[in-house]
């Protein structure tokens, strides 16, 4: 879990300026029993080329795919997703290590700098039900600790409005195509990234310092 420098970062921390600006929460009480050295998590945040980039840079995170969950395969592109209708979100399956970071530390970076949760069937610029927030929870265990977190941070007013993220179950996630994968990265001056991207990856090394990798896990090796 994150929680080595969280009394630390109540005193005033300098955060990027970004679409879905930062915010300083505790770590969830309830968390996982680490039992295995390889799990799974879904997280949907918006576009998914911000929600990767930034599980990327989280040290324990041994993969991060950009993709689709919430519908069937056969709807499971992009030009198809996009238009609202097909009940995917633009998603990110992240395989990990629990032993270095858990369900909880992954929940607590994606509620406070990966995305905006309050923000219903949008985030920033984009609109649609595809850009909702939302957990699909591939086991029973994270279920009860997403749900038990949600009710945590709204019971402590940690954002300025309800939580609006779903917790669904897990029925299958679909990679994104070629190009969508490790897009921060490979884009870094593109305009999007740059105003509402690049600033998550500043959050995630203010707020989680001791997580946070320098140099991000890739889906394709980049080229010599």
């Amino acid at each position: 879990m994150l929680t080595a420098t969280f009394a630390a970062l109540l005193a005033a921390v300098p955060l990027a300026a970004a679409q879905e600006p930062a915010v300083v929460i505790p770590p969830p009480s309830l968390d996982e029993k680490v039992s295995g050295t390889t799990e799974i998590a879904v997280f949907a945040g918006g576009c998914f080329w911000g929600v990767q980039g930034v599980f990327q840079h989280v040290k324990g995170v041994k993969k991060a795919v950009s993709g689709y969950s919430g519908g069937s395969a056969a709807t499971a592109d992009y030009e198809t997703v996009s238009g609202g209708k097909t009940g995917h979100a633009e998603s990110v399956e992240v395989i990990y290590d629990p032993r270095e970071v858990t369900y909880g530390g992954l929940l607590q970076v994606f509620f406070s700098v990966a995305h905006n949760p309050t923000q219903l069937n949008y985030q920033g610029p984009d609109h649609g039900t595809q850009y909702r927030s939302a957990l699909f929870a591939v086991t029973d265990e994270q279920k009860r600790i997403a749900d038990a977190y949600i009710a945590e941070l709204g019971n402590s007013r940690a954002f300025p409005a309800a939580i609006v993220t779903e917790v669904s179950p897990f029925r299958g996630f679909y990679a994104a195509e070629d190009y969508h994968q490790d897009f921060l990265t490979r884009n870094p001056t593109h305009p999007y990234i740059v105003y509402n991207d690049m600033p998550k990856i500043e959050n995630l090394r203010a707020l989680f310092p001791q997580a946070f990798r320098a140099n991000p896990v890739l889906v394709f090796k980049a080229k010599s």
